[in-house]
């Protein structure tokens, strides 16, 4: 069997990557390291999680945004590094224009399942941080088989986390 050409094999490349809906906005850092720290504890263990979800919702439906549920742990340190790169202020920007954020605290996989159940999640979370991109206006779970691409953000870049999340909206 002979190998495809170079070019065949960049057209193969780009066909398998995702296509970005947005244009995503620019990090503006190149490693986690430039964090500010210590990171934040993103999630609020006491919140009523349905009651957050709904206003986010509610919210999101009345601006024409995207509902994006971040399921977490503030035990977790990818849900701390995706919250510091959340935080930059071109990625906030970003979020802010285009999702409405309800943050749900699962703790360690037993609290507030009810929200990923809610979305077809009714078995253990594969990890976590776990992102919902959810259409408001429908209730419809849009990133269906991407919800736990972030669960090892500490792996990715920081550009790759806000490029993930210019993945959803149009």
């Amino acid at each position: 069997m002979r190998p495809l050409p170079l070019l065949a094999l960049v057209a193969v490349a780009a066909l398998a990557a995702p296509a970005l809906a947005a244009t995503p906005p620019k990090a503006g850092i190149k490693t986690f390291a430039e964090l500010k720290t210590p990171l934040p504890y993103p999630y609020d263990v006491d919140a009523n999680a349905n009651a957050a979800v709904a206003k986010a919702r509610a919210q999101a439906k009345r601006s024409g945004k995207l509902l994006l549920i971040d399921l977490g742990g503030n035990w977790c340190g990818d849900c701390r590094v995706l919250d510091g790169v959340l935080l930059l202020p071109s990625v906030k920007a970003f979020t802010d224009k285009h999702y409405v954020v309800a943050m749900v605290d699962v703790g360690r996989f037993e609290r507030n399942l009810q929200i990923p159940a809610h979305y077809g999640f009714k078995t253990r979370l594969k990890g976590v941080p776990t992102l919902l991109v959810v259409d408001p206006k429908t209730d419809r779970l849009i990133n269906r088989d991407d919800v736990f691409a972030l669960s090892s953000a500490g792996d990715m870049s920081p550009q790759a986390l806000a490029d993930w999340l210019a993945r959803w909206p149009k």
